[in-house]
């Protein structure tokens, strides 16, 4: 271990930056990744991948590939009962993983019922920043079937508000960052220019009052005269 005199060990040492009593703190805004693009419509309508996918084609189930056809069709219609299924669009190797609202009283996700033998499956969701809607049908025999993905406008209305408000509340975090930082500097000023008046009031109060100089000399001192000895008379 380096001694602390040591200036090799010193230089590879950080400065200790202590933090002032008005230092402008630093800005700790988390913006969360937004879930959607702003013209979401604009680039499911230009985007190559979304191009492909809203053209209806062939599609299959993709789950459980390594058990036997039977276990596979069972598996197939009871992840469509619970809600869910896994299918790949064949063409271009797409995986979508469709999640959907199913239930005895309630068709909408998947349908049995509309034709013999088929399910009929709509699942919503959030695709590379679009929301979209997967709308197909898969052969509960074959495991194999044909869908697309379409634009899902009333979802990406309710996104593009939630976007829109997420934007203005970190805006607005901001602008208030921004208030506080102008509030401290002006404080900080105001502090420097009275601790400077107050340095200069105690210098000036430390300096010695300066010797009054006198418009007249001193008078001189008295001299004082001895007098003569009287010497012997000369005859």
């Amino acid at each position: 271990m380096h001694a602390m005199s040591d200036p090799a060990a010193l230089a590879g040492m950080l400065p200790f930056d202590s933090i002032g009593l008005y230092e402008q703190p630093k800005p700790r805004f988390i913006f969360k990744m937004p879930r959607v693009v702003p013209d979401q419509k604009a680039k499911f309508e230009s985007d190559d991948l979304f191009k492909r996918l809203s053209r209806e084609s062939e599609v299959r189930y993709t789950g459980y590939r390594d058990r036997p056809p039977e276990e596979r069709q069972m598996r197939f219609t009871s992840g469509c009962r619970e809600g869910h299924t896994e299918i790949a669009f064949t063409a271009t190797g797409t995986n979508l993983q469709l999640v959907f609202d199913h239930s005895p009283y309630n068709n909408r996700g998947c349908d049995f019922q509309k034709e013999n033998g088929k399910a009929h499956i709509v699942s919503r969701f959030i695709m590379n920043g679009v929301c979209v809607r997967w709308r197909g049908w898969i052969d509960l025999e074959r495991l194999d079937g044909a869908g697309c993905l379409e634009l899902d406008e009333e979802r990406a209305a309710i996104e593009d508000a939630a976007l829109r408000d997420q934007i203005e509340r970190y805006n607005q975090r901001l602008r208030d960052f921004e208030d506080k930082q102008r509030a401290y500097r002006e404080h900080g000023e105001e502090l420097r220019a009275h601790s400077h008046v107050h340095a200069q009031r105690c210098h000036q109060a430390r300096q010695p009052p300066h010797a009054a100089h006198p418009t007249h000399p001193h008078p001189p001192h008295p001299v004082h005269i001895k007098p003569h000895s009287q010497g012997s008379l000369i005859s």
